[in-house]
């Protein structure tokens, strides 16, 4: 791991304050510290965030749930305010990882991390969210930019993140057993804006699927999925799976997805 600096601020505007082009905010740590450690990552300054209050909780208010950026996977799977609104956020948050990982993860450093096989990128995506920081709203289809790229500039701090609540959803991924990442992960979701379907674990960074919400524009069932395949364009390779693989298992877990969103 290289040196940096360490600071601990009481609040986000000490936290904005102390940071440069050069900094990291720490969050949960389950990914940035391991690519520090593995010296795949690095940064002049870390800023802990953990010991300020405000950045954590849920609110349900005017048809949507907001979800403090501090705020652990553990917490979001456990509130009774997210099940009862948007059970499939709930259970999305309930699959992450392993008890550890969902106890010290939080929902903004797994979104600032952008990992191309989290799951929060499909959930945000795939629920049309909106990222608050100190600076800007940013639509959830204008954060992801690429390999753990995002819309972020050097030193903003995402604060929370607004959920409307959706007539219908749910979340569906087909994991690899080791690190529970998802080699294939789909939200579906039906609302007020017309139907959504995003993807995690196959390309390089979480993506809305046209051919999934195309077919479920047309009819939200399992059976408008019947016809529907996915190109290989830009889909991942790897030792887990191959690009041929991951576009059928897209279209699989839509058609799961679809089944549990319907059954609620």
């Amino acid at each position: 791991m290289y040196a940096f600096e360490y600071v601990k601020p009481g609040s986000a505007a000490d936290a904005v304050g102390a940071a440069d082009e050069e900094t990291r905010y720490l969050a949960g740590g389950q990914s940035l510290v391991q690519s520090m450690r593995l010296r795949l990552a690095s940064a002049s300054k870390l800023i802990d965030l953990g010991a300020i209050p405000d950045l954590a909780g849920i609110t349900v208010e005017q048809g949507a749930v907001r979800i403090g950026a501090m705020t652990t996977h553990a917490a979001v799977a456990a509130s009774a305010e997210v099940r009862q609104a948007i059970p499939a956020l709930a259970e999305l948050a309930g699959g992450i990882g392993d008890p550890m990982v969902r106890n010290m993860g939080t929902i903004g450093g797994s979104l600032a991390n952008a990992d191309p096989a989290a799951c929060y990128p499909a959930g945000v995506l795939g629920l049309g969210a909106t990222i608050q920081t100190d600076r800007r709203e940013i639509a959830a289809d204008d954060f992801f930019l690429g390999l753990y790229e995002t819309a972020l500039e050097p030193g903003e701090l995402i604060r929370s993140v607004s959920f409307p609540v959706p007539e219908r959803a749910a979340y569906m991924k087909f994991k690899q057993p080791a690190s529970r990442f998802a080699l294939v992960g789909v939200m579906v979701a039906k609302g007020p804006a017309g139907v959504r379907a995003a993807v995690t674990g196959a390309k390089s960074s979480a993506f809305r699927c046209a051919e999934i919400e195309s077919a479920l524009s047309k009819d939200f069932s399992v059976a408008a999925l019947d016809n529907v395949s996915v190109p290989t364009t830009d889909i991942n390779a790897d030792l887990h799976a191959s690009s041929e693989y991951r576009a059928a298992m897209i279209v699989v877990m839509a058609r799961r997805a679809v089944a549990a969103a319907l059954a609620r």
